[in-house]
């Protein structure tokens, strides 16, 4: 029922849009279901206090046949809210005060107002908040229209029930949004397979968990899943981010306030290598997907950086500096999952090759997973996981997963890794650290390789090479037979061709385009 939901509201809010970018939309949309969301949590909450004030069994009971007033003036207590993690919404910012200004022509600045009085209340969501919405460029009407479609989000008086309604309409639509931006899309939003593939392999529990790069906290979001999945305490973990881009860091704040997730994504939109918003983290679990192949991060102030403990990563290329800062943040017990472009298992090119070489010699190298193509929205370069500890499980070999064949189409240009295959991805894992007779190497799909074989094939790290080809089923088809049907075929085929190239002779003959 839920998706049905969430497909007609995108349905409507894509139709509201008109003309307008997606690019610019998406922070209309997002920005009022983050209002709708922490309005609602408001209104919960007060209605929740209303009752126990009244209850003379609740600790909080005000005292025998309180007034009305005496009722609404404690309700005016902020650390009621606060202490429920909660934010205080002022009485002029509430979703029903905006939803009773919706047919009115200026509701974009009436919504900018509300924002501006939530951060000034609220200091958490201060710099959150983009106020753009009084100069949106939306036919008139239609952004009355959105507030009237957003209000239709969120169901029942239970909070934690509208809270996950909204935080799963709200993920939902970043990943529509990112579909419908293409390249740019992408640039923010990390295809759920692919952080899902990550989470179940790393598997967070407890601890701290972070991410460098963290676009609108796709990683984060799938973490609590699997930590709620597997009867844990969303509090047991800390969250830890940053990430350069503006917009896209505010975007990923709402992304965690929906979710109820504390977080610290830094003082401000930073870059990662010469702005390190969390330098003194060691954490448990790093999860990234950085942009693939920057040549544009170098500054002279990284000359000599202590996370370069490797090798300095070469000024054209961030991959080996991605996976060093990563490196540098774990504890020494910690995990990593990164997302890279395929070209970093096998590069040489500057000092590519030692770092590569540097780390497997130095066996932080865990699990590497060659992806299938076509699983991101911006690109088609093919990308692989690199699986990174300091304290491996299983020293002196590295497992290695070819999931390449492993893909299922969802769209004309679309791929994922369904359920299944990422089931069948952390169970080699799992099975593989443990290090039992259990596991056993699936030719085609993983092998473990020790460290010597790896150093003779010049620390290449591409799973194709080692894991080898798939067994074929053999039909019993006799070879002379095959042959002839593939021959008569391929004769057909021919023939066809070059009655194709007849045709098309003769009319461009026919147009004067003799040849």
């Amino acid at each position: 029922m839920l998706d049905d939901i969430k497909k007609t509201l995108w349905a409507s809010a894509d139709k509201l849009r008109a003309n307008m970018d997606a690019a610019e939309y998406k922070h209309l949309v997002l920005g009022l279901i983050f209002v709708k969301y922490i309005s609602d949590a408001f209104v919960a909450r007060q209605s929740e206090l209303t009752r126990r004030l009244k209850d003379p069994s609740d600790e909080l009971f005000y005292g025998h046949a309180p007034s009305d007033e005496d009722i609404a003036a404690e309700l005016e207590d902020r650390d009621y809210y606060t202490s429920a993690n909660v934010f205080w919404v002022p009485e002029g910012a509430r979703w029903e005060q905006l939803r009773a200004a919706a047919p009115q022509p200026d509701i974009g600045k009436r919504i900018d107002d509300a924002l501006t009085l939530i951060e000034a209340d609220n200091p958490k969501l201060k710099g959150i908040l983009d106020k753009r919405f009084a100069r949106a460029q939306l036919p008139d009407g239609k952004l009355g229209e959105l507030v009237n479609l957003i209000s239709t989000i969120g169901f029942g008086d239970d909070p934690s029930k509208a809270r996950d309604i909204l935080g799963q309409v709200y993920e939902y639509f970043l990943g529509m949004f990112a579909s419908a931006e293409g390249k740019r899309g992408g640039q923010f939003y990390t295809p759920a397979s692919i952080v899902k593939t990550l989470v179940a392999v790393l598997s967070p529990s407890k601890g701290q968990i972070y991410d460098p790069c963290c676009g609108s906290s796709g990683m984060f979001v799938q973490s609590e899943k699997f930590i709620e999945d597997h009867g844990g305490k969303l509090g047991d973990v800390s969250i830890y981010g940053q990430e350069a881009n503006p917009t896209t860091w505010r975007l990923a704040a709402m992304n965690l306030v929906i979710r109820g997730m504390d977080y610290n994504l830094g003082k401000e939109p930073a870059d990662t290598f010469t702005r390190n918003q969390h330098p003194d983290l060691r954490a448990d679990f790093c999860l990234a997907n950085p942009p693939f192949n920057i040549s544009d991060w170098w500054h002279a102030s990284l000359d000599g950086d202590a996370r370069w403990e490797y090798g300095t990563p070469p000024q054209g290329n961030a991959n080996y500096a991605w996976l060093q800062h990563i490196l540098h943040h774990l504890k020494p017990t910690g995990r990593a999952g990164i997302v890279l472009a395929n070209g970093s298992m096998s590069s040489s090119q500057n000092s590519e090759g030692q770092i590569r070489a540097a780390m497997v010699d130095d066996d932080v190298v865990e699990v590497m997973v060659a992806l299938p193509g076509q699983l991101f929205f911006n690109t088609q370069i093919p990308a692989c996981l690199w699986f990174l500890a300091k304290q491996k499980k299983r020293k002196g070999e590295v497992l290695f997963i070819d999931a390449r064949k492993q893909a299922t189409m969802i769209s004309r240009v679309q791929s994922e890794l369904t359920d299944e295959v990422i089931e069948r991805i952390r169970q080699t894992v799992a099975v593989w650290r443990t290090g039992g007779d259990s596991y056993q190497d699936i030719a085609g799909f993983c092998r473990s390789v020790p460290l010597a074989e790896i150093a003779q094939h010049g620390h290449v790290l591409t799973p194709g090479r080692y894991v080898g080809a798939e067994e074929v089923e053999d039909d019993d088809e006799a070879f002379a037979d095959k042959m002839q049907m593939l021959t008569a075929k391929l004769g057909e085929q021919m023939a066809k061709g070059a009655e194709l190239d007849a045709l098309i002779r003769q009319k461009l003959g026919g147009l004067g385009y003799e040849f």
